[in-house]
């Protein structure tokens, strides 16, 4: 059987748990994200992520459908959008307008600043922020901080809503890291680090509820410091107990476990 391929030509796309508008976001596709087609009914696509292998729901109205060399042609040539709060490109075909948010995934830009997904043309209506390719450490602290008061929403990806785990994975992604989607898929990444006082700016702290499970995850800015999405993206202490919300006085998270994605 032919595997069937499609791309997210929308700003955001959520992806649900079951076949229903109805359903739990577990997550969103953004611009430029591909994924396999592996079921198609009437008004719902089942689809897996070619990024992080992400299984879900979309609807097939918020997706176009690419040829495999049309897909292998974008993943060859990615380059990805740097946090500014919208990208605004145009539809040469149509001239209709697309705001895109930081993390999309486009091939890269010619002279012109057009691309091309599948057959259409876009164009970047200014000069587009491309996200930074190397130098982990010098844009990691900024980067994090573009998203800070962001609200907390489950399953989100962007500035207007986020969750802890899509927020370190917008983060890594625009330093051209990419790692999975939740927290507990994260947690079995990287590499350990032993003790708080060795961390390095862009560490991930990962802190488990009282059954042991990994919940929540965050970006560690310096040995004091954590910035991580509850209720916001906010920055808080951490210490070796865990999260200390200096606001209510007390610990919020437990630390289980501190991973490094680039040395």
């Amino acid at each position: 059987m032919t595997t069937e391929f499609g791309v997210c030509d929308l700003a955001l796309a959520p992806l649900r748990a079951e076949a229903s508008d109805k359903s739990e976001i577990l997550s969103f596709l953004l611009f430029g994200d591909c994924f396999e087609i592996l079921e198609t009914r009437s008004k719902w696509m089942q689809v897996r992520t070619l990024s992080d292998n992400y299984i879900g729901w979309i609807d097939p109205k918020q997706q176009r459908s690419l040829k495999e060399g049309q897909v292998q042609q974008l993943q060859n040539n990615l380059v990805v959008t740097g946090p500014a709060v919208y990208h605004s490109i145009e539809r040469e075909d149509s001239g209709e307008t697309l705001y895109l948010t930081a993390g999309s995934r486009i091939p890269a830009p010619d002279t012109n600043n057009r691309f091309k997904i599948g057959d259409t043309t876009y164009r970047f209506t200014r000069e587009p922020q491309l996200a930074a390719v190397g130098n982990f450490a010098r844009h990691i602290n900024e980067y994090a901080r573009f998203y800070l008061n962001a609200p907390y929403l489950w399953g989100g990806k962007s500035i207007f809503g986020i969750d802890c785990s899509g927020f370190t994975q917008m983060v890594f992604r625009m330093l051209n890291i990419e790692i999975l989607r939740d927290a507990c898929q994260q947690a079995e990444q990287g590499s350990v680090v032993n003790f708080l006082q060795e961390i390095k700016p862009g560490d991930l702290a990962f802190f488990d509820n009282d059954e042991g499970r990994i919940t929540h995850v965050g970006i560690i800015l310096d040995s004091q410091h954590i910035i991580h999405a509850s209720g916001k993206v906010r920055i808080d202490v951490i210490d070796d107990q865990g999260i200390y919300n200096t606001e209510t006085g007390r610990h919020t998270h437990k630390l289980r476990i501190i991973k490094r994605f680039k040395n």
